[in-house]
């Protein structure tokens, strides 16, 4: 196996679908798993707004249902990017990728404000547009290759299409990736940390990830 991560820990096989773990992907792991326990047990800030000009200020505060439904959705995207941190099978890496999005759509969506929802919803098209690719990439993969498991295409013994490649870093930027959600200056102004934080957060883990697979096929 080429050893991009460095050499495998662990790795379990169920045809196509495996799990292992390298140095690298368990770091990985553990960073999101550590952050999604932090979740769990924080209570989200009040965000602040100043006026300017004044000594007025605005305390917006989260309602119970809201607080619920973001704590539920960030502690969906850290588990789905646990996954897509250990898994080695090509089909399962991009599932737990657009999850990723799904979750990160629907903690910024949950927040009771006009500018952060339209945010949202234009980040959800690009979401949504990111599917094709994602997808397209991997059953690339399957229809040239015969498999989905990165152990089994790491070993070079077929050829992986450049165009494969390319789609699934295409897909992944679109499902949660820079610089697509990050011009949406809204987003991050919502209010209600860690749980927006958890957008960033995996992105960058998506990230990371992504460039050793494409490094590994």
């Amino acid at each position: 196996m080429n050893e991009i991560g460095g050499t495998p820990l662990f790795f379990l096989e169920f045809g196509d679908i495996v799990v292992y773990f390298t140095p690298f992907t368990l770091t990985l792991f553990i960073l999101a798993l550590i952050f999604t326990v932090f979740v769990l047990v924080s209570r989200p800030e009040r965000q602040i707004d100043i006026a300017f000009g004044g000594d007025a200020f605005y305390d917006k505060v989260i309602s119970l249902s809201e607080l619920r439904f973001r704590r539920f959705m960030s502690i969906a995207c850290g588990l789905a990017c646990m996954g897509a941190m250990v898994t080695g099978d090509v089909f399962d890496f991009t599932l737990f990728v657009s999850l990723v999005g799904i979750c990160n759509v629907g903690i910024v969506a949950a927040v009771k404000s006009r500018h952060v929802q339209n945010a949202a919803y234009q980040y959800g098209l690009v979401a949504l547009a990111g599917t094709v690719p994602l997808f397209s990439a991997a059953a690339m993969v399957a229809a040239t290759t015969g498999t989905l498991s990165m152990l089994e295409l790491a070993k070079n013994a077929v050829e992986i299409p450049l165009a494969a490649r390319a789609l699934l870093v295409l897909g992944v930027m679109g499902e949660g990736m820079a610089p697509f959600y990050a011009a949406k200056a809204e987003m991050f102004r919502a209010p209600g940390a860690p749980y927006v934080i958890m957008c960033s957060l995996s992105s960058l883990l998506i990230f990371l990830r992504v460039a050793e697979v494409i490094l590994l096929l």
